[in-house]
């Protein structure tokens, strides 16, 4: 095994396996990961555009059961500060996102136990009557694998039922690390790697539009950074003809700052720069078969963020007008549009606003 040839193949886009990206992970040297990350953006997303996107952030609740280790937003349902979002809040956040030029929203939350599908169903109506043209990117598989065991439901009839009340697109959010020995640890209730996987494959079966994501940077080893790179490519591998599958792949880093988990297993340093830029750079090769990756700006902030865009990013993401779950661990790098379009421009990229699709849209 060498590196020029683990490189011939990844640029020949064929997949390269766990022990190929592991010995790339360790031997390449960063710029060399770099040069290559970018030759496959270039061939997959040919040249200098980066997307951005105006959206916001919802929270539904911020009660859940589930008390992620590394969750400091969630409460207890008989907590003073939990709450949920009520229509008139919703209200004035769209009427917001609409004055910023934006019309998608990304509604997330725990996994309240007092809230069942029709309370979703029923809030997703309600929305689209209010906003016809508002873009619902929300929930994610574990709230819907929740809902499956809740109402006795497929994952199927789960997802169907939703997509009737006005879902758009589904993001990949809980993915954390899909390796059950870390997810035992460091979120026990949420869905195991095969209910995460399950969700995806069917709203993919389904041609749902979804994000895939990574949290990494806590007790996770890079065998299972990499296998969560080859469970995602597997599975796009198997989306349908003239299905959407991910559109798009996130990796962000572990803020620690007050998390459970930092307290537990002695979490007191941050993912570098560095190895933000070769983990990405990572994803682009092993990630042969999904389009767009973006750059986590938000939990990296600009300069790192920046560099990832010559090592494998076509994307920036959001101006997240709103965010709380990173934040509230100490996280939460945000800009403007103009400092974001500047941001691009001073990487030697040309912005180019788009929706959750990847379609580009006018500023």
């Amino acid at each position: 095994m060498n590196l020029d040839s683990i490189f011939k193949k990844a640029l020949n886009l064929v997949p390269i396996n766990l022990e190929e990206g592991l010995f790339l992970y360790y031997k390449a040297s960063t710029g060399d990961l770099i040069f290559i990350a970018n030759a496959l953006r270039q061939k997959l997303v040919p040249g200098k555009e980066v997307g951005w996107i105006i959206d916001r952030n919802v929270n539904i609740t911020n009660v859940c059961f589930s008390q992620c280790k590394f969750c400091n937003f969630c409460r207890k349902k008989n907590n003073e500060e939990a709450y949920v979002t009520t229509i008139s809040e919703y209200i004035e956040k769209i009427d917001e996102l609409y004055a910023l030029g934006g019309d998608q929203l990304l509604i997330q939350g725990g996994m309240n136990p007092d809230l069942g599908l029709s309370f979703y169903t029923d809030l997703f109506r309600n929305l689209k009557d209010l906003y016809p043209s508002i873009k619902l990117h929300a929930l994610g598989p574990p709230e819907i694998v929740y809902l499956s065991k809740k109402e006795g439901l497929s994952v199927a009839q789960v997802l169907s039922k939703l997509q009737n009340a006005g879902l758009d697109s589904l993001p990949g959010a809980g993915a954390e690390i899909l390796s059950d020995r870390v997810r035992k640890i460091v979120s026990p209730g949420k869905a195991t790697v095969k209910e995460w996987i399950g969700v995806m494959k069917e709203a993919h079966i389904m041609k749902i539009p979804t994000s895939a994501t990574m949290m990494f940077g806590h007790i996770e080893t890079k065998e299972e950074i990499l296998n969560h790179l080859i469970l995602l490519r597997d599975l796009q591998d198997q989306k349908p003809s003239g299905g959407h599958g991910f559109i798009t792949f996130i990796p962000w880093p572990f803020h620690f700052k007050g998390t459970i988990l930092s307290e537990t297993h002695g979490i007191h340093k941050m993912v570098t720069g560095l190895t933000y830029i070769r983990t990405l750079a990572m994803a682009r090769i092993i990630l042969n078969n999904i389009i767009n990756i973006q750059t986590s700006v938000l939990t990296v902030g600009k300069d790192t963020a920046m560099i990832t865009l010559h090592g494998g990013a076509n994307d920036f993401g959001s101006i997240m007008i709103e965010e709380n779950v990173v934040s509230a661990a100490g996280g939460g790098n945000r800009y403007n549009a103009d400092e974001i379009k500047a941001i691009i421009k001073e990487a030697g990229f040309i912005p180019k606003r788009r929706n959750q699709k990847y379609e580009s849209v006018s500023d």
